[in-house]
């Protein structure tokens, strides 16, 4: 970590707890946020990680010395802060959050007056203040000030409310599982369905940093507890959060575990229903399902950069009004153009309930795609040498290289491999028409890539 003169990642700032991200550091960072907002007023929150308020704490002495006023939200979803932002009018927000990442890491985002996450070029500027040391700080009677920030989660919820058909959604009595991965989410999903004529059975609700229920990342093996909770109550989905409840994953009544792809599909096709013609913005990372869906639809299909600050980004830049990820991650931006749990459980209600179908059968009329994932260890000094040699390898299959190594096959299979931002490691996402076929395909790459580290090392 602070390597290179970069501080951010694909997603934030990311960090051990005490050991890379340590107090004296969040403090420094926070001068950098503050002296970059020049002694603007910022809303400060976190999730439920036990090293949350101790890093607040310094992230805020660091933003108050440079002259800041901090509104301090306590503990909240990342979207709902992102929401309070405009909401209140605010000149941004520093959120510390680490989002699906183990219990021991912990991270600082920093978001724009917008609501959205800062652009890489607003991050480079922070990074020129931290590396190059020209913090500001102020005069001893300019110091900024600090208060709390009440009712956001209420503002919050009932404004993902006025995106949702409330009454056809309650009149069909919807039972739903939540798995709120002992953290934010509980906050504010159980509440939320319940506002919307639902009924609840949680798992996981109890606000625990050390996550013990499940990691934070919401992943099929992860889940097994919310699938069979599903079947056992006859649920008619579960859904399932990260660590910052900006991303949710759902089980159809079945208790079948579904990929973001799907979901983000499913909401793209009643999108485009109603919005011919519109831009769907999706990182190189979604299956060829979401391309399939906005070519039969009419829709204009955008490819970007894995990472959802650049999904965001994108959709400012270009007024797209829908984007999504593979991992959970929908951006609604009738409500704002940023991955939010909360308000994409919402729009799968109100799908269901005005088709009156169930979730396995919406999902069902979608184009199949298996999806499948890896993760290879790899140090931070051999990532870019490792995706060098890997593309040497590969050349003559013509690959894309928007973003790490995307190759397609003529059978429609695919499989993206790139270095992720947060953690030391590359990440494979393989999909094909058959599961076995995505998993020979993460298997064959992975082992490739093993051998290019193993001689990289040697």
């Amino acid at each position: 970590m602070f390597t290179s003169r970069r501080l951010f990642g694909t997603n934030g700032i990311r960090g051990i707890a005490n050991s890379e991200l340590t107090c004296e550091k969040a403090a420094k960072i926070g001068g950098a946020i503050g002296t970059y907002f020049k002694e603007g007023s910022l809303i400060v929150g976190y999730d439920a990680r036990t090293s949350g308020p101790m890093l607040t704490d310094a992230v805020t002495s660091g933003l108050v010395a440079a002259g800041c006023d901090v509104l301090s939200a306590g503990m909240a979803p990342t979207p709902a802060l992102q929401y309070a932002v405009k909401r209140h009018k605010v000149d941004g927000a520093v959120i510390v959050t680490a989002s699906h990442n183990p219990p021991e890491y912990n991270g600082i985002k920093v978001v724009w007056n917008d609501g959205i996450e800062l652009s890489r070029e607003q991050e480079i500027e922070i990074e020129n203040i931290f590396f190059d040391e020209k913090t500001c700080y102020a005069e001893w009677n300019k110091i900024g000030s600090v208060c709390s920030l009440p009712s956001i989660i209420d503002d919050y919820v009932d404004a993902i409310k006025q995106h949702a058909d409330i009454a056809k959604i309650a009149a069909k009595h919807y039972h739903v599982a939540v798995d709120a991965a002992n953290s934010v989410g509980s906050l504010v999903a159980p509440r939320l369905l319940r506002e919307l004529g639902c009924k609840v059975t949680t798992i996981n609700a109890n606000i625990d940093g050390t996550f013990p229920g499940r990691l934070p990342e919401p992943r099929p093996e992860n889940l097994a507890e919310l699938s069979s909770i599903v079947r056992a109550v006859k649920a008619d989905f579960g859904v399932a959060f990260d660590g910052d409840a900006d991303r949710s994953v759902f089980a159809d009544e079945t208790g079948e575990i579904h990929w973001g792809d799907k979901t983000f599909a499913l909401v793209e096709k009643d999108f485009l229903q109603t919005h011919k013609r519109e831009k769907i913005v999706t990182p190189v990372s979604s299956s060829t399902l979401i391309k399939d869906v906005a070519d039969a639809f009419q829709g204009e299909l955008v490819w970007t950069k894995v990472g959802s600050v650049t999904v965001s980004q994108t959709m400012k830049k270009l007024k797209a009004k829908l984007g999504g990820e593979e991992n959970g991650g929908i951006f609604y931006g009738a409500h704002q153009a940023v991955r939010d749990g909360a308000m994409a459980t919402a729009l799968i209600l109100s799908i269901m309930a005005k088709s009156g179908k169930k979730l396995s059968t919406l999902l069902g009329e979608l184009p199949r795609y298996y999806i499948e994932k890896g993760k290879v260890p790899c140090p931070e000094s051999l990532k870019e040498k490792a995706l060098k040699k890997l593309a040497e390898e590969v050349e003559d299959l013509n690959p894309n290289t928007i973003d790490g190594i995307k190759l397609w096959f003529t059978d429609k299979s695919a499989i993206l491999i790139r270095p992720s931002g947060t953690e030391p490691i590359f990440r494979l996402y393989a999909e094909a028409k058959t599961s076995e076929k995505a998993a020979r395909l993460v298997n064959e790459y992975t082992s490739k890539l093993k051998k290019i580290l193993n001689r990289l090392e040697s």
